[in-house]
């Protein structure tokens, strides 16, 4: 069925023509390699790690942008270079010739794409490289499936979707039709496409709307992040609002378990409606803890796990930013028997024990 329903004779050989591709249709003899890309980002250097203690071959794929500190992605990816299974590929997902003829060649039967233009803030401020990235980059990855007749394509989303209006807690049946912000726009439309081409084409996709993620290992950008450097620096930390905005912290270690199981499990194409009222293989999950924790007491989990006491100031809250967050894991537990569950005093204790020993 994914060969008929792949293969429109008069785009695909007039667009890879175009293209200048000329290895379609190669299928290498052995184990399939996982393709993860962002591989150099927080959750996708996670991701390929449990890939690769498993037992699985692993092609990374990253362009090393400079939204954030290159130098901590390259140290992520230094550790999985100590794998043999694992081999870098460093090319942007907007560069759309290489992304199809990196697919073409290595033939992957599972897709993790987390590369992405992140951060709600600055894509306020900058929103043309979050379509850039995660619009015409997502595309091409869509494309890169669809020709080398990828099984299961797994993507992030994002718990930003839900945006106005949305009921607590947030469930993938939910409209999801009013994003407040550009990144939660380009994340939607993620979604959109993905069904489009699992109804035209039969790619089974699997859209994950992560939850807050924060680990060893995390994103500088992210607010937690920012607190520990400010704590340890003993200088004043920023509270945009009143502090009292609830926030599903998601552990990093429960949202990889999440993504290998999830890809282990493609949605079939055997006609019946999902949980989205559509009978393609598509399918959206929420990965969170399902429990609420507000930003003071985030704050003072990490005072005690840094032993510092934060002087705090606030400023106005943003109007990109939800006032409140929360997963109906439901679905998820439903399709992979499992939710994420680690308490967020002992994830960021153990945020907080990496945090030093990296900074020192």
């Amino acid at each position: 069925m994914l060969e008929e329903l792949s293969k429109p004779p008069d785009l695909r050989l007039g667009f890879v023509a175009m293209l200048g591709v000329t290895n379609i249709g190669f299928r290498p003899f052995g184990k399939q390699p996982y393709v993860v890309t962002g591989a150099a980002g927080f959750i996708g250097a996670a991701t390929s790690e449990a890939l690769l203690r498993a037992g699985q071959r692993v092609v990374g794929v990253d362009n090393f942008s400079s939204y954030y500190d290159p130098a901590l992605k390259r140290a992520r990816v230094n550790r999985l270079s100590r794998h043999p299974e694992f081999e870098l590929v460093e090319q942007s997902i907007a560069d759309l010739k290489a992304t199809i003829d990196l697919f073409c060649a290595r033939r992957p039967e599972v897709v993790i794409h987390l590369a992405a233009q992140p951060g709600v803030a600055h894509s306020t401020t900058n929103p043309l490289a979050y379509v850039q990235s995660n619009i015409v980059g997502t595309m091409n990855v869509f494309e890169g499936c669809r020709l080398a007749e990828v099984q299961h394509l797994v993507y992030a989303s994002s718990s930003s979707v839900y945006g106005a209006g949305s009921r607590l807690p947030f469930a993938t049946n939910d409209p999801a039709g009013h994003p407040i912000s550009v990144y939660a726009a380009t994340k939607r439309s993620n979604e959109l496409m993905a069904h489009s081409y699992s109804h035209l084409f039969g790619l089974p996709t699997t859209g994950l709307r992560f939850f807050t993620v924060y680990g060893p290992w995390g994103r500088p950008d992210m607010a937690y992040y920012k607190f520990a450097l400010k704590i340890a620096q003993r200088e004043p930390i920023t509270i945009y609002g009143d502090g009292a905005q609830r926030r599903d912290f998601t552990y990093v270690d429960d949202i990889v378990e999440a993504i290998l199981e999830v890809a282990r499990q493609p949605p079939g194409c055997d006609g019946s409606v999902n949980q989205t009222g559509s009978d393609a293989p598509y399918r959206l999950s929420n990965v969170g803890s399902g429990q609420q924790v507000t930003v003071n007491r985030l704050v003072e989990l990490l005072e005690e796990s840094i032993g510092v006491s934060a002087a705090r100031r606030h400023e106005p809250a943003r109007p990109a930013d939800l006032t409140a967050t929360q997963a109906d894991v439901s679905g998820l537990r439903a399709t992979i028997g499992f939710a994420p569950s680690t308490p967020v005093e002992v994830g960021v204790k153990e945020f907080s024990k990496w945090f030093l020993q990296y900074h020192r």
